[in-house]
């Protein structure tokens, strides 16, 4: 009878963390997810700007500590708050360029693409992001920190559950073939810093 009754509290044991480990999903609020990036103009100054539309997808499991993301970026929406150099951004070639540079060609690759595993655990938050990025047509690892990560219920949507995040990552631009000034001797670094936010599927 003990054996029976160990047996049975290990199957629901068992079963219950199961249970609670299940991922929830999540959706990226447009409106609250901007992917922004700073970059060198001529070694004189920092360039900054932003996407202003994203999409995508989440998964967390706090219990199992894992979890997924995948994002897709409008390209066309950038804006570095200048214009003129928004439009230049988006062709195949600076004009400047006495050869040809590499921009993002926007005509032949509008989107830009995130996915990556949440790792690290701490408290039940997850303080990494290990993936890839795909642009122009390229692949390549990207690793993000993810400084802050919160989840709450949204104040409007009860009981589903709002998560926000701040991730902080770099990469060197001319490996996507956006080698734009790289000939003047600008830095091909790129640092991106994300604002993420992101409700719970019903």
């Amino acid at each position: 009878m003990r054996l029976h009754k160990l047996a049975m509290l290990l199957l629901l044991t068992t079963t219950t963390a199961t249970a609670a480990s299940a991922p929830v999903h999540y959706t990226l609020d447009p409106d609250h997810t901007y992917p922004s990036f700073e970059a060198d103009h001529m070694g004189l100054s920092i360039w900054r700007g932003k996407f202003d539309h994203s999409t995508g997808t989440a998964t967390l499991d706090t219990v199992g500590k894992t979890g997924s993301v995948d994002v897709t970026v409008d390209i066309a929406s950038i804006d570095f708050g200048n214009p003129a150099l928004n439009k230049v951004m988006l062709g195949a070639s600076a004009p400047m360029c006495q050869t040809q540079c590499g921009m993002f060609d926007v005509a032949k690759y509008p989107t830009a693409h995130y996915r990556g595993k949440l790792t690290d655990f701490v408290d039940g938050a997850p303080t990494k992001a290990v993936g890839t990025l795909t642009m122009r047509g390229v692949t390549k690892p990207l690793t993000l920190a993810i400084d802050r990560f919160k989840c709450i219920p949204d104040f409007m949507l009860k009981p589903r559950l709002r998560c926000g995040a701040d991730a902080l990552g770099t990469f060197q631009r001319d490996q996507f073939g956006l080698d734009g000034g790289k000939s003047f001797g600008m830095d091909m670094k790129v640092t991106l810093r994300i604002q993420v936010e992101a409700v719970q599927d019903q």
